[in-house]
């Protein structure tokens, strides 16, 4: 724990720093306190589990200030704690971009319970990272990518700040052994492996330079590394018969076409058109990043995603609200044809009797409750089966137990699925007017 905050609070690093309910020069102290306290008043054991939990959190290189993003750390921390845990945010410079590192307790500080990881707390976390940055009008990855091992890239790595490929690690050496004016060839591949490159000769005459850590290693040709570093182009630069080979820039991935998400994100950043004004005034802010960030979940990346998706949530939603009556009908006329079989049953001899007794009125008056069951029962059976025969009782059974898991299954999915057929019509409803097209059907319907 104290290794952890010492690098947190490290103060080459650190650009801001800001705290709940502790100090930070402090925090390991005060968070052991919490724990023992939390185990003299419950006696449960606070060695099981984590002691503290710790949160990263990157921002694009010159989108925020230190104290900036500090404050959207605090905001991140506070919010996924809900106030209930020590934390601090330390915020580092070093790197090229601002970055926070989150420590919060893993004992809630009124000791009435500790912070257990669930399944899918890292994406819940990220969910509410790119939820508070969109609110702040920042940048978030829209499409995390991974690496062959499938753990998501750090944000180093996805804006770029990478270490060099083998290609371009070769050529920078090449050039830093030439800049050294070898005497001949011979006295420049002695450069390369004082550089720290084995240099390899195959067939030939091929020359090849493998680095430490490299598994496969890279030739010396112009096929391989570019114009102006083949070994006759390198022996000519020796020979000062050519300047230096140029350094080709490393392949950068193709520009992304403007899209829908990009379209809201230039719009809220710009915040003085009139369809953002038109937003400000029904929608806050936060209902503005939950669609943008429900379009960046889905890869709704245009308008005609969004209106296919939309339709096919609302077509879906009907479908199972369909099935569902259907099922209920079924089941309530299968409960119904039972109970009135079951009173049939009952009755039949009862009815029997007041037929062998000629229909006496004597006899009805004494089983007058009786024979009505009997009348309703049977009128019942014979408007459901219609004339078709009444099935055994077991088999009545078997049918509302069938009809009855059925509906459970399809209650479970109408739900759901209405929970996102109102998502996705809210969602497309805020888009529309962020853009202007509610407004623009509006004035067409009046034109009309």
């Amino acid at each position: 724990m104290e290794d952890r905050f010492t690098y947190g609070l490290n103060p080459e690093k650190l650009g801001a720093v800001s705290s709940y309910l502790c100090d930070p020069n402090t925090a390991p102290a005060e968070f052991l306190l919490v724990k023992s306290q939390y185990l003299a008043e419950t006696g449960r054991a606070v060695s099981r589990g984590a002691l503290f939990f710790q949160i990263r959190q990157a921002f694009l290189p010159g989108e925020v200030t230190a104290e900036e993003a500090n404050r959207i750390g605090y905001e991140t921390a506070m919010r996924w704690t809900k106030g209930k845990y020590q934390f601090f945010v330390c915020t580092h410079t070093d790197k090229a971009h601002i970055h926070n590192h989150i420590y919060f307790n893993a004992t809630a500080f009124d000791r009435s319970r500790k912070f257990h990881n669930f399944i899918g707390s890292s994406f819940a976390l990220r969910r509410l990272s790119d939820r508070v940055c969109i609110e702040h009008e920042l940048s978030v990855i829209q499409n995390p990518c991974q690496h062959s091992k499938g753990r998501f890239l750090h944000y180093g790595q996805w804006i770029g700040e990478k270490p060099p490929s083998a290609k371009q690690r070769v050529r920078l050496a090449v050039l830093a052994a030439l800049e050294k004016k070898p005497t001949d060839f011979a006295d420049f591949l002695r450069l390369m492996e004082e550089s720290g490159f084995a240099v390899k000769h195959g067939r030939g005459g091929v020359i090849s330079f493998l680095a430490p850590g490299q598994e496969k290693p890279t030739r010396l040709r112009a096929s391989t590394l570019g114009v102006g570093f083949d070994p006759e182009d390198i022996k000519a630069v020796i020979a000062g018969e050519r300047p230096l080979p140029e350094l080709p820039e490393e392949p950068t991935l193709p520009p992304r076409r403007v899209n829908l998400i990009i379209d809201i994100q230039e719009r809220m950043a710009q915040g003085k058109g009139p369809a953002y004004e038109r937003w400000a005034k029904v929608y806050n802010l936060k209902q503005m990043a939950a669609a943008l960030q429900y379009l960046q979940e889905h890869h709704l990346t245009d308008y005609a995603a969004l209106t296919a998706s939309t339709e096919a949530a609302v077509d879906h939603f009907h479908k199972l609200s369909d099935e569902l009556r259907t099922t209920e009908e079924a089941l309530s006329k299968t409960s119904e044809l039972m109970a009135a079989t079951v009173d049939y049953a009952k009755t039949r001899p009862v009815f029997d009797g007041y037929k062998a007794a000629r229909y006496s009125k004597k006899y009805l008056a004494q089983h007058e409750a009786e024979l009505a069951t009997y009348r309703a029962a049977k009128d019942t059976m014979n408007t459901i089966l219609n004339g078709a025969k009444l099935p055994k009782i077991e088999a009545l059974k078997k049918s509302r137990r069938e009809l009855a898991g059925q509906k459970k299954e399809l209650y479970a999915e109408y739900r759901e699925a209405q929970r996102q057929m109102r998502e996705a019509v809210a969602v497309k409803a805020n888009i529309d007017h962020l853009l202007g097209i509610t407004d623009e059907r509006e004035n067409k319907a009046q034109e009309r």
